[in-house]
């Protein structure tokens, strides 16, 4: 007999094929809307979370997206590109005296900007993290350190944590651990890719009820795994969860000892969370760890140009027989020079520690808020990436998946994008040039949806 297979859970995102989507489809008024959203859905391979469209988007500027309707909303999602908020004034300039100057170099060739980003980036990062290497984005970023990985260890196997998200590509599928990207049509992904659960506070997998004793389960757990099968590559995972969660104090060092005890690199994925979106330029530097690869991406390219980095010890430099990037874009002098001012404007304008001052502000407020509303389970995060658990019960702890919906297309309609995580968390990622006004406004705008339950 035939094993029924279960319905696959998207928790990287809000749900695309729910009633309150069809309802927000259906109130779509405006006819060149409507036909440029069927245009798109005859014309793009359909995929789980992004089909069909909530709308058409015809303006990106600061923090600020417009549709073809006219209606604007504060983007606090984003894809996590906008850092520095779309358009910077400064970033289009240097992209448009790039192209005068410069606009290709072929792959065997280097040029100025690329070797410029790179050496930032060595001097930058802590530690002996001094090798670069670029990619057009984080997926294949993720497949050159778990490449690398390979080579510096004479290993295959992973360990990385449940519930997490590396990229699309076959390899970052693998090391991720969300269902929509490794389950049903994926088939069968790179041998050797274990995993864990994850910490957590209410409910976690260890069976703990707060985030210290959790934490020491999970690192026991990574220890007892890595000493269990012995010849592990790679720790591969988010310093702070992108869900959000951040780690509890001493977690990480806990990890980096284990990985030490048994040969094992560890690879940050800072993708979403690196560039001062946490309130450090590295997220990791919270937690006073040193990492073995870190990968960054996403906002690097300012919101405009895709471009993606593994920054690696220098003495992993060991592949140079092979071909472990080889990506035609891997010294583009357009996308160099975007990630170039990208890094100047962060730190002139001192946006990582902005992004701290406004975070704190935010998560207080929330917190405040929460604690006289039923309906907030917990509040967490660091810097201008943070999330607001939303529960039925909070005795049982009970996810409010529901709620967690109703309340996202009510911000939608007040002018608040964002996305939501694990089906019940809404995850705020507001550009770290936010005014302090407009934050207070989108807070307010999330307060009054979950109160309107």
């Amino acid at each position: 007999m035939r094993a029924e297979t279960a319905a696959i859970v998207h928790t990287e995102g809000e749900s695309n094929t729910s009633a309150a989507r069809s309802d927000w489809s259906a109130g779509i008024g405006d006819a060149g809307t409507r036909e440029l959203l069927a245009r798109d859905s005859a014309a793009f391979l359909h995929q789980s979370l992004s089909s069909p469209c909530l709308t058409a988007i015809a303006k990106a500027e600061g923090i600020w997206i417009e549709d073809t309707m006219g209606r604007r909303y504060m983007d606090f999602h984003g894809n996590s590109v906008h850092h520095i908020g779309y358009g910077h004034p400064r970033l289009k300039e240097a992209i448009k005296a790039q192209l005068d100057e410069l606009c290709f170099a072929p792959r065997r060739f280097t040029c100025e900007p690329a070797v410029e980003l790179a050496e930032t980036l060595a001097q930058m990062a802590p530690g002996d993290l001094g090798k670069v290497l670029f990619t057009t984005g984080g997926s294949d970023a993720i497949e050159v350190a778990l490449r690398l990985a390979r080579a510096a260890t004479g290993r295959f196997k992973t360990l990385s944590f449940w519930d997490a998200f590396h990229g699309a590509g076959f390899g970052a599928s693998s090391v991720g651990g969300e269902a929509t990207f490794r389950s049903g049509i994926a088939g069968p992904l790179l041998p050797g890719a274990e995993h864990v659960a994850p910490w957590g506070t209410r409910n976690c997998a260890y069976g703990h009820d707060n985030l210290e004793d959790s934490a020491r389960a999970c690192a026991r757990m990574i220890s007892y795994v890595l000493a269990r099968e012995g010849d592990v590559a790679a720790v591969v995972a988010e310093p702070m969860r992108a869900t959000p969660y951040p780690p509890a104090p001493g977690f990480w060092k806990s990890v980096r000892e284990a990985c030490d005890r048994h040969g094992t690199l560890l690879i940050f994925d800072e993708i979403p969370t690196g560039l001062g979106k946490t309130g450090r330029f590295f997220a990791h530097e919270h937690d006073d760890v040193q990492p073995d690869m870190v990968v960054l991406g996403k906002a690097l390219g300012g919101g405009i140009l895709p471009i993606a980095a593994v920054i690696a010890r220098r003495d992993l430099d060991v592949a140079g027989g092979y071909a472990i990037g080889h990506y035609t874009h891997e010294k583009n002098p357009v996308t160099t020079r975007a990630a170039l001012t990208t890094i100047n404007i962060i730190r002139e304008e001192g946006l990582a520690e902005r992004a701290a001052e406004l975070g704190a502000y935010a998560m207080e407020r929330l917190r405040n808020f929460g604690a006289s509303c039923p309906a907030v389970g917990d509040v967490r995060g660091r810097g201008l990436l943070f999330g607001v658990e939303l529960v039925a019960d909070r005795d049982a702890w009970t996810p409010d998946n529901t709620l967690a919906e109703r309340v996202y297309y009510r911000c939608l309609e007040a002018g608040l994008s964002f996305k939501i995580s694990q089906g019940n968390v809404l995850t705020l990622s507001p550009p770290m040039v936010i005014a302090r006004a407009d934050l207070e406004r989108a807070l307010g705008i999330v307060e009054q949806a979950i109160l309107a339950g």
